[in-house]
């Protein structure tokens, strides 16, 4: 396992699918009479939060820069603004957490 800040991380797969599927509540408003003849509701997402976590995601996987442990929080300073916004979003939504 990487070390990442002096942290564990790792992507809640789970918590992404919930944060990007729509409520049981809502689909039983907009659609009841679908919902209860098939024997499988149809999953619907939020196709704006979908595409905004996939490309926070993506910024994260993909950063380039290099960063020295040694140095801790301070090496952090060396991050793009890009990827620093991504990671925390992504942090303050749950779908990265802390091993």
């Amino acid at each position: 396992m990487l070390t990442f800040l002096g942290e564990n991380y790792y992507l809640d797969v789970t918590e992404l699918e919930r944060q990007v599927s729509y409520e049981n509540s809502v689909l039983q408003v907009t659609q009841p009479t679908e919902s209860e003849n098939s024997d499988q509701p149809e999953q619907q997402i939020s196709v704006t939060r979908y595409e905004t976590f996939k490309s926070l995601i993506d910024v994260v996987l993909t950063e380039r820069e290099e960063l020295d442990e040694s140095l801790g929080i301070h090496g952090a300073k060396d991050l793009t603004i890009p990827f620093k916004i991504a990671f925390n979003t992504l942090l303050i939504n749950k779908i990265i957490k802390k091993f």
